[in-house]
């Protein structure tokens, strides 16, 4: 069907059902934000648009997409024809979409949407907005489902054991240090909904979403028991073993709705911006809910000894990998014979050669020129454009090995470059160095440091309408955490966490203007113990990503004393992390490509 006869066709249940707005959303039922199986893309399906956030909302004579800036040039493409309108996020005269389906429901009308799909914490809002007008929700049913025929069925792939060589906790440790937690506040049931959750919590890993090493599962922890709820298909009898020896009773994945309606008079820890409204309407009144993030959200974002020592050493494969690649574009473009589909797919090959690679932790974004200005553009066999050997491409990729998780942005010039393309690229280079070198108080939070990255370029009434940095998961998500770099105030649904030594945070300003280019730069930063004195613990990052900057696209005339040095005392970082693991032409890339900068 056409999206037009997809919105026709579920327009049809609404007006069966009297439902005035139908809502969806991105999320699958652990409410992940971003990646999620295909089964879930329901927002897709509707809409017509592919990236990995927003929401479809539906009225008798409106259908619209919501998403924010990282994806409106990308929106802007894929929703012409469709009848579908671009709600752009964030922007002046846009109403967020929860305010929209208030808005648009009229006197004791009806809200519909997935119950699987919608936190508890968004429904119990919206209904307490929705009885001022006498309206209700409808959430018992996917409609979408019954619109799409042909829908993915639930992934079911095998889980695998991270041994504690990887880890450096095994999971026995690891659920006792969640009792403990529980015991303090008083918890009797916690509730893990979150993908990444029961993966740390157990120490397994496994390949239900791309790019993403979680599976499909549920755990549910009380004083003398765990439980983890999955599909049976997917428990090997190795896994099962494992279960067994460290305690974990394994259930149906379906079974958790049936064992949260049996408890009674308990105090139960659950996040409900995670736990999905059908879920949270099996808990009876008599049981209390303790409404927090679980302890695991911080557990996984500060890491511990073993697991930087083992992130460290997946970057420096990492880096060998993206100077392999390096070397592939300067040589192969000027020949102009590269496409963003084959640079995607020769970086694919190179870093599956690593030792102990899993898979892409995300979906490479190899853009030329033009295509650099959408954030979350990936080629297809479909649709890709040929790379002229001129301008930037901009490579934002990572692996996923064993022993760590790696994002990193380079963008690279094809050929020549015009003066003022060096200059946006020096100033992008200056906003990110600048967010490395700073010392600072423990306390401090990604919002208090993110000027730093933002002001070569809010100098010249330029901006990215994203955050500048995230966490990192330890082969898990690409993207975790509360903490991170961002503008602004926080606010209940973005938190902003102070800084803890042990946490991984992304360092990547940019520059997108569109239909024009694109330039984005991206390392990861660990947080490390700076001393103590008088004024307080001390903070600051180190550099984890090892890659030169490209020297054929800096303006050294642009660049200040410090900047040039930092410049070059990386480089020589890089060359003496990666020469081990290079040799031949690859080798003589390297030194050329971290050569000392001169004025």
């Amino acid at each position: 069907m056409k999206i037009s006869e997809r919105i026709a066709a579920l327009r049809k249940l609404m007006k069966d059902r009297k439902i005035d707005v139908y809502y969806i959303p991105n999320e699958d039922d652990h409410l992940s934000e971003e990646y999620t199986a295909d089964h879930f893309k329901c927002k897709s399906y509707m809409s017509g648009f592919s990236g990995d956030a927003g929401c479809t909302i539906v009225t008798k004579d409106f259908a619209g997409l919501w998403t924010d800036g990282r994806y409106f040039t990308q929106a802007e493409d894929e929703l012409k024809g469709t009848g579908v309108t671009l709600m752009r996020l964030h922007q002046e005269g846009v109403p967020n979409p929860i305010d929209f389906v208030i808005e648009e429901t009229p006197k004791n009308g009806l809200v519909g949407f997935d119950g699987s799909v919608v936190s508890a914490s968004a429904a119990l809002g919206l209904s307490a907005a929705l009885k001022q007008k006498g309206a209700a929700m409808h959430v018992s049913e996917d409609l979408v489902d019954m619109v799409w025929q042909d829908r993915p069925g639930m992934p079911q792939e095998p889980l695998f054991i991270l041994p504690k060589k990887y880890t450096g906790e095994d999971a026995k440790t690891r659920i006792d240090r969640v009792r403990q937690d529980m015991k303090e506040k008083k918890a009797s049931v916690m509730i893990l909904t979150m993908l990444e959750d029961p993966c740390w919590l157990l120490n397994l890993r496994g390949n239900d979403i791309p790019c993403t090493p979680v599976a499909y599962a549920f755990a549910l922890i009380t004083n003398r028991k765990v439980s983890y709820y999955v599909a049976k298909k997917q428990v090997t009898k190795e896994v099962r073993e494992y279960l067994k020896k460290n305690g974990v009773t394994v259930r149906p994945y379906e079974s958790l709705a049936l064992d949260l309606s049996k408890l009674h008079k308990q105090t139960i820890w659950a996040d409900l911006r995670s736990l999905n409204t059908k879920l949270y309407a099996q808990i009876s009144s008599d049981n209390q809910i303790y409404n927090a993030l679980t302890p695991i959200m911080r557990y996984r974002s500060v890491k511990n000894k073993t697991e930087i020592r083992n992130l460290i050493h997946a970057h420096v494969k990492d880096g060998a990998a993206m100077v392999k690649f390096l070397r592939y574009v300067k040589e192969t473009a000027p020949k102009g014979t590269m496409t963003e589909l084959s640079a995607q797919n020769k970086l694919y090959e190179l870093r599956a050669e690593g030792k102990e690679y899993i898979e892409p932790s995300f979906d490479t974004i190899a853009a030329y020129q033009a295509n650099g200005a959408m954030m979350h553009y990936t080629a297809t066999e479909e649709k890709f454009s040929k790379v002229a050997p001129k301008g930037f491409l901009l490579v934002d990729s990572g692996g996923t090995y064993k022993d760590g998780t790696t994002d990193i942005t380079r963008t690279i010039a094809v050929g020549p470059l015009t003066a003022k393309e060096k200059t946006l690229y020096t100033k992008v280079l200056q906003g990110h160095l600048a967010l490395m070198r700073p010392h600072f108080l423990q306390g401090t939070t990604g919002n208090n440091l993110d000027i730093l990255a933002r002001e070569p370029l809010w100098n010249m009434n330029i901006d990215y309408q994203c955050g500048t940095g995230h966490g990192v998961g330890h082969v898990l998500g690409v993207h975790e955490g509360v903490h991170g770099v961002r503008w602004g105030m926080p606010t209940a649904s973005r938190p902003s966490a102070p800084f803890e030594a042990g946490m991984i945070v992304t360092d990547e300003p940019g520059i997108y203007l569109p239909h024009k280019l694109g330039i984005r730069i991206e390392n990861e930063l660990l947080v490390v113990p700076d001393g103590k004195n008088f004024y307080g613990h001390w903070l600051k990052f180190q550099n984890v990503t090892y890659c030169p900057y490209d020297r054929d696209a800096i303006e050294p005339a642009l660049l200040n004393d410090e900047e040039l040095a930092q410049i070059n005392a990386y480089h020589a970082q890089v060359r003496k992390e990666l020469t081990p693991y290079l040799k031949g032409k690859d080798l003589t890339f390297l030194r050329k490509a971290t050569a000392a900068i001169k004025r």
